[in-house]
């Protein structure tokens, strides 16, 4: 093994040479250079080297081209394998740095617990639920980067509620932010609001590939004295679904993902006006844990029997699917079935009563 690893570490070496002797060749320099060359040389146009430099002959031209590709792959600037990124959704439980009148600060050991499911993700785009204030996010994202997960990029929502909010995180930059934070209805002749509002963004993945992202929160499942706790969570899944079908009404073929928690289980209201119907439907990606389960389904019209819950009711000792990640038919050709999963770890309760779900996505050709 080590003499295969100093093997790579040299065609390495030599490969980054022969790249910067062609750049020199070509009378350019740096990034661009490089990527530049590589792709003249990939396409097979080693002759474009002995033009911009006479005394190359052409097997020497084709020599620096392998090894400048080599060099490539090795710095990850070019793969073999389809571009993938990643996109999870993780309710953190209260995640404050200081405590309120009806919340405790998170203790540092539930802090450490998310931070280990994130870092076993990997995302490169992450919404989170339960989020305190700014400064906690700022924390955590700060947490993360001294661990060697850097999110650059980040959007926190400050809706109704005060004590938890909705964010992102993400490696990627945003091209648009268009973030909801005034939502309201009328239920029962009485005007609500809607939380924690809805987190919107659009990212930008890649050169060619960019997508909107709405996060949401909608109302828990715990009783209120001013009204129903379902019919108010259908009325912010309603407020919900207008944001998407303006969406997809300006633009059917629009790379969507909508996701986070929606404190209800699929065949609920809320959750089947959130899917909706027709052209615009979204498509539940339903991840599960990946524990070796590969059965078809017993029933045509039903799921097959994995283990998808996200979440733990402790009050009623139930464990449930409430958290979701959904696509326009646009996003889902480019999503990666198989490596859409349920996060399991040791004592994952320690974090928080939700367990994080990851989707993965193809970015090369769209």
């Amino acid at each position: 093994m080590k003499a295969q690893g100093r093997a790579r570490m040299s065609l390495f070496h030599h490969g980054k040479r022969a790249l910067l002797q062609g750049c020199i060749e070509l009378g350019a320099e740096g990034t661009n250079c490089r990527v530049n060359a590589a792709f003249r040389f990939r396409i097979g146009t080693p002759h474009l080297c002995g033009s911009a430099a006479s005394t190359a002959s052409e097997s020497f031209c084709r020599l620096n081209a392998a090894l400048a590709l080599l060099a490539l792959v090795s710095m990850g600037l070019v793969s073999g394998r389809a571009a993938t990124f990643r996109v999870a959704t993780y309710n953190v439980e209260s995640y404050l740095d200081v405590a309120t009148q009806t919340r405790p600060a998170k203790p540092a050991e539930a802090r450490a617990k998310v931070r280990e499911s994130i870092l076993a993700l990997k995302p490169d785009v992450l919404a989170l639920e339960e989020m305190g204030s700014p400064s906690a996010l700022e924390e955590l994202r700060a947490s993360l980067e001294a661990q060697g997960l850097n999110f650059p990029f980040w959007e926190h929502v400050a809706g109704f509620d005060t004590n938890i909010h909705v964010a992102v995180l993400s490696r990627f930059p945003f091209a648009a932010r268009r973030s909801h934070t005034n939502e309201d209805f009328l239920l029962g002749g009485r005007r609500f609001r809607v939380s924690r509002g809805f987190a919107e963004v659009d990212v930008q993945a890649g050169a060619n590939f960019a997508f909107t992202l709405i996060a949401a929160h909608l109302k828990s499942r715990r009783a209120l004295a001013e009204a129903d706790e379902g019919e108010l969570r259908l009325e912010e899944a309603k407020r919900l679904r207008e944001k998407i079908d303006a969406r997809l009404v300006a633009n059917p073929d629009l790379n969507l993902i909508v996701l986070g928690d929606f404190n209800d289980t699929c065949d609920s209201r809320s959750i089947r006006v959130l899917i909706g119907r027709g052209g615009h439907k979204l498509i539940d990606s339903r991840p599960a844990e990946r524990n070796g389960d590969n059965a078809p389904s017993s029933h045509p019209a039903w799921a097959p029997r994995n283990v998808t819950w996200t979440h733990y009711f402790g009050k009623d000792d139930t464990y449930s699917r409430i958290d979701y990640i959904l696509l326009s038919p646009g996003m889902a050709r480019a999503w990666v079935t198989n490596e859409t999963y349920v996060l399991t770890i040791a004592n994952w309760g320690v974090g928080s009563d939700h367990r994080p779900l990851v989707a993965t996505f193809e970015s090369d050709g769209r």
